[in-house]
């Protein structure tokens, strides 16, 4: 009895309930701005700096004029959010604020559109409504509504696409508006976000589906006129030879050793892996260093996938025949592929565009299930239970959304505690400069540019050092280095240390041969190993020579001594000399001993090899090659 009231209370007041539901809905993107997360990554802090800085001199942080892509930490980020991002700050001013209010308006606006599209296609308003509650409670696009990067604008930038060819899957003739909007939304898809540059490729390929006797002309004007948005990326990559592709061959599992029957084999499981319903609906991203995502949390609401299913099942059995609902199945396919060129599984962030085809894929399945919904029962009671279901799922998303705001994880993320226990402290000392040592895998100087920023304090206020030196005697340094050799602490905050430099520079020097001597133990290993997979091994070296090793104290550092590993195979050919290293990060006197924890890479091949464990003076030599013993360990891969 209750249900079928239930039911009959929602079907009786579905729109007024939706738009409610909505409004409510667009609130949740606005409350806990900007505090939640908590602190501010450093991608946040690398946006928002650059945006303040071309909002003030139109130049980037490096000095350059008007950059198309914007160099930062090894990699080029996106124009179009740090562009948008600067015409607000040149209104607003920098903040913290200012920045994530534009990424969730942005969720907000992807969800509206989609909500649009939805009423196009069906030609009701009520299941454009239902949609765009669906997407607002849809967690993926919540998530990345949350943070100041570049993907907060690509469910948007798709829905635009989306809308555009929508308009034109009609017309026998595409006029040049028409031809212009297409070609717009497409460079708008590329130059968003890094997977647009192959994503919207293959977008632009589906159009050959809309290809008629009338249309080949429209479709090949339209290709043409996207092809000319992609000359400033083709010119500024062959200005900045391979700049836009570094990043890829760091990410990805295709390498100049790998196969052809390797790469498929890998893509093919790379790609039935990032459409595992578990992890689209329980497990989520299991990459736990994802800081868009609350780990552990489902991607989409299992009403929208069940929605989807139905609307596929429509889409085969009634609109086989139609372009527009073919086009939307091929871009739920090729939304997979950048992300299955990659090395992680169901990476979110780069599987962005994936839960919007998903949603597009729901619309037939409002509009049937609402119009059986007002004649039979059993569809009243079906149509009811979903929609609660969405409701009820979403807002428990919520509520465990907005309870991890101040986790141990988050906090160190977001490097949270960074402005009152790093930043501050290291004001309060009076000494100048401010000296901003970082590892080359954590570019923490842009926190204090980003803080500094914020409180008015001139840049001239601090040094970035250079990777190999080191402080000057005396210095308030702020470090990202793993070690701390001679330094007087003053806060802690992972992965940031301030502390005054208590003792003059020292450089690392070669060493003679006498100090190339060390002893090598290895606890048991086991037998068999997965193929292309990351093991961590624990290793005692002990300092055999009679000379100390100085630890490393910057990560840039020449002549630095680390734990390496080799792998051969047993014809004695070597298939990996460079493959682990742990770096030495304390002083080691002779006969004195210290463990390490070793990274390995097992060969991508199934086989039996050799694992080779030496130490080495990186610049001169292995020490295995100046006679000292090495450790050497069978291993089956599998």
């Amino acid at each position: 009895m209750f249900w079928e009231t239930a039911a009959a209370f929602i079907i009786r007041h579905k729109r007024s309930l939706a738009v409610a539901f909505s409004i409510f809905a667009v609130a949740l993107y606005i409350i806990g701005v900007p505090d939640n997360p908590p602190g501010f990554y450093i991608d946040e802090s690398s946006i928002s700096y650059n945006a303040y800085t071309i909002s003030r001199t139109g130049r980037d942080e490096h000095g350059t004029l008007w950059p198309l892509f914007f160099r930062a930490f090894g990699d080029y980020k996106n124009p179009v959010y740090i562009y948008l991002l600067t015409g607000l700050f040149k209104l607003t001013g920098p903040s913290i604020l200012v920045a994530r209010l534009l990424s969730a308006t942005a969720g907000v606006a992807a969800a509206l559109l989609l909500g649009l599209l939805a009423a196009r296609i069906a030609r009701r308003g009520k299941v454009g409504v239902l949609c765009a509650l669906s997407a607002l409670l849809t967690p993926w696009l919540f998530e990345t509504s949350r943070v100041v990067m570049e993907v907060a604008l690509y469910p948007l930038a798709l829905a635009l696409f989306l809308i555009c060819l929508h308009r034109v899957s009609t017309k026998d003739k595409w006029l040049l508006p028409d031809i212009a909007s297409l070609a717009a939304s497409l460079a708008l898809l590329t130059y968003t976000y890094s997977i647009g540059r192959l994503l919207a490729p293959l977008l632009a390929f589906g159009l050959l589906l809309f290809v008629t006797r009338e249309r080949w002309l429209s479709v090949l004007q339209t290709w043409c006129a996207y092809l000319l948005t992609l000359v400033p990326l083709f010119l500024f990559n062959w200005r900045h030879e391979g700049a836009l592709a570094a990043r890829f061959k760091i990410i990805t599992y295709i390498t100049p050793q790998s196969s052809y029957r390797e790469i498929i084999l890998d893509f093919i499981e790379h790609f039935i892996g990032n459409l595992n319903p578990w992890r689209l609906l329980v497990s989520g991203d299991p990459n736990k260093d994802q800081v868009v995502h609350i780990f552990g949390t489902p991607h989409m609401l299992a009403a929208t996938a069940v929605f989807a299913v139905i609307g596929g099942w429509l889409i085969l059995s009634d609109h086989r025949h139609s372009t527009w609902w073919r086009f939307i199945l091929y871009g739920l396919v090729v939304s997979v592929v950048p992300a299955s060129l990659t090395k992680d599984h169901f990476h979110m962030l780069r599987l962005v565009a994936l839960p919007v085809f998903i949603l597009v894929l729901s619309v037939p399945a409002f509009a049937w299930l609402s119009e059986r919904a007002k004649r039979r029962r059993e569809w009243r009671l079906v149509f009811a239970f979903l929609i609660a279901l969405t409701l009820l799922q979403g807002a428990f998303f919520q509520w465990k959304f907005h309870r991890s705001a101040r986790t141990p994880r988050q906090l160190h993320l977001f490097d949270a505690e960074y402005p009152q226990t790093i930043f501050s402290q290291a004001l309060a000392i009076p000494s100048r400069p401010i000296y901003l040592a970082d590892a080359l895998w954590i570019p923490g100087y842009i926190q204090a540019y980003w803080y500094a920023t914020l409180r008015g304090i001139e840049l001239s206020q601090f040094v970035r050092l250079p990777p190999a030196e080191s402080p000057p005697l005396g210095a308030v340094v702020i470090s990202t280095e793993e070690s701390c050799l001679r330094c007087q602490t003053v806060a802690v905050s992972e992965p940031y240390t301030l502390y005054i430099a208590n003792a003059p520079p020292r450089r690392l020097t070669p060493l003679p041969l006498e100090g190339f001597r060390a002893e090598i133990h290895l606890p048991q290993l086991p037998e068999r190993l997965p193929a292309h997979e990351m093991q961590v091994v624990r290793v005692r070296v002990k300092n055999a020579s009679a000379l100390p090793w100085l630890g490393r104290e910057r990560s840039g550092e020449e002549y630095q001594i680390s734990l390496g590993n080799h792998w051969v195979d047993l014809s004695g050919q070597v298939i990996a000399n460079d493959d682990g290293r742990s770096p030495l990060l304390k002083d080691l006197g002779p006969g004195e001993e210290v463990e390490f924890s070793l990274t390995i890479n097992t060969p991508r091949r199934a086989g039996d090899y050799i694992l080779e464990i030496d130490m080495l003076q990186e610049g001169v030599s292995w020490f295995g090659l100046k006679g000292s013993p090495t450790q050497r360990l069978r291993v089956r891969v599998d």
